[in-house]
């Protein structure tokens, strides 16, 4: 079955990137949202089965870290997996203590530890 991939903050230069990365490695499709509102009518619309959020918003350079506390603290989410996207350890390191899985950075997208991290979450047979 197709997964799907939300993908939040990241501009379109950034989205194409991740969008083939996805794309070209699994059977998943990735749809974008650009902050915490849109993001959310899309979780609420659409089977996610992997939140991607950009460390800082493209939009506006907000934190995407609130995005991934925001999904973890509501009822209906809370168990959908997520991931940063940042080159930062400290920064993945905050995302994991939000309730993240261990994500990625952008230097990381061709690494075989990226391909890996997502086959664990867009492989997993109970989704």
């Amino acid at each position: 079955m197709t997964k799907r991939v939300l993908d939040v903050g990241n501009c379109v230069p950034d989205h194409a990137s991740i969008r083939s990365l996805i794309e070209n490695n699994f059977d998943a499709k990735v749809l974008q949202a650009h902050g915490l509102e849109d993001a959310f009518a899309a979780l609420r619309a659409n089977k996610i089965d992997l939140v991607l959020v950009n460390r800082k918003l493209d939009q506006d350079y907000s934190d995407g870290i609130e995005i991934i506390k925001q999904i973890k603290a509501d009822a209906d989410l809370a168990t959908t997996p997520c991931m940063l996207i940042t080159n930062f350890t400290e920064h993945q390191d905050m995302a994991e203590q939000a309730g993240a899985e261990r994500g990625f950075g952008k230097l990381e997208f061709a690494a075989p530890k990226t391909r890996e991290r997502l086959s664990e979450i867009l492989c997993r047979a109970d989704q």
